[in-house]
């Protein structure tokens, strides 16, 4: 974990879960960036990407069209 990530934890702005996923979308105030975290409980699978802030609810609905 990197310094910036410990001095600038992530704000959820908002968060769904159901049947074993988990998605949040996040704002870091220092790098004024937005990300989507998803992780699925059941199989174990994981990820955050960071998304353009106009995208971010967007990315937050339909997390899986933002992951390349």
């Amino acid at each position: 974990m990197s310094d910036s990530m410990i001095l600038d934890p992530p704000h959820e702005l908002a968060r769904r879960a159901a049947d074993g996923l988990d998605v949040s979308l996040l704002w870091r105030r220092s790098a004024d960036t937005v990300s989507v975290s998803f992780s699925d409980d059941r199989t174990g699978d994981s990820f955050e990407l960071r998304v353009p802030g106009d995208r971010a609810l967007d990315a937050f609905n339909h997390p899986f069209a933002y992951r390349a």
